[in-house]
């Protein structure tokens, strides 16, 4: 796939006319729930505190009806603001994605300034502040999780790359229609949590409900397709966010024109905590 070929959805805000229908796909149900783009509004933004000229989507946070490990923001911060200290809370690791403007990320004393497809991850207890110097209003993701320290092995260094600088790789059996962007090794134990970006072709599928213990968080960033949630099927499109509780059994098929592609949160690498 070329770089070309990508595109990120970016919820704009606004209200619908007075005439809009009330009905619309949101569903929070034990299993899942699905946030449809047209629930990212003025009215349910929320400021955050340390940041200047910017909003926020909550979009998942912990509570019994949403996610249990994470939370995730769609931060959208206007020209001349950002924060000093956006992490205030102590052993909290993060990922940032950009999906329009530019974010320049000051990250331990290195400055970078990531544009769409931009990519950091923050470890936790690094030192880092985000600022919008361009002209434009710059938007992205902001995943955060409670690190889980493992004996005998340090946590992951941060580091900064991008969507456009890693090439894909494709599942076993799937004929290339079905392919994972990888920011960090799986296998690697430091880690307790990847932010990846999942595509499927057009006709693409996940031939079999996937059942298992980790959390997911996916936010549509391209495309459209069908996606089978528990014993529903659910219709998605760019721009829709989808929370699937563990064990929720999860296939997809995506219907085109274009690749189907969403944002990625699991939790992973940890034994279960019984007490």
């Amino acid at each position: 796939m070329s770089a070309h070929e990508r595109t990120y959805y970016t919820p704009a805000g606004g209200l619908p006319g007075q005439s809009a229908l009330l009905t619309d796909r949101a569903v929070v149900k034990l299993a899942y729930t699905v946030i449809p783009k047209g629930v990212l509004r003025d009215i349910v933004t929320s400021s955050l505190p340390g940041f200047t000229n910017t909003r926020a989507w909550i979009i998942a946070r912990p509570t019994p009806s949403s996610a249990t490990t994470f939370s995730q923001l769609i931060v959208e911060i206007g020209p001349g603001g950002g924060a000093t200290k956006p992490e205030v809370e102590a052993g909290v690791e993060g990922v940032v994605f950009v999906t329009t403007g530019s974010l320049t990320l000051t990250l331990d004393g290195e400055r970078h300034v990531l544009e769409e497809g931009g990519y950091a991850f923050l470890a936790p207890g690094a030192t880092w502040s985000l600022a919008n110097e361009g002209d434009e209003i710059t938007s992205f993701h902001w995943i955060r999780k409670a690190y889980e320290w493992l004996d005998g092995v340090d946590a992951p260094a941060s580091f900064v790359t991008s969507d456009k600088d890693i090439e894909p790789t494709s599942m076993p059996d799937t004929d290339d229609v079905w392919a994972t962007t990888r920011f960090s090794d799986a296998s690697d134990l430091a880690h307790d949590m990847q932010v990846n970006i999942v595509t499927f072709k057009p006709g693409g599928t996940i031939p079999f409900a996937e059942t298992h213990v980790m959390e997911h968080g996916l936010f549509v960033l391209q495309g459209k397709a069908v996606y089978r949630l528990n014993d529903d099927w659910v219709e998605v499109e760019a721009g829709d966010y989808m929370l699937l509780r563990a064990f929720c059994p999860q296939a997809c098929y995506a219907g085109g024109p274009e690749d189907f592609r969403y944002l990625l949160y699991k939790d992973m690498n940890r034994q279960i905590r019984l007490t």
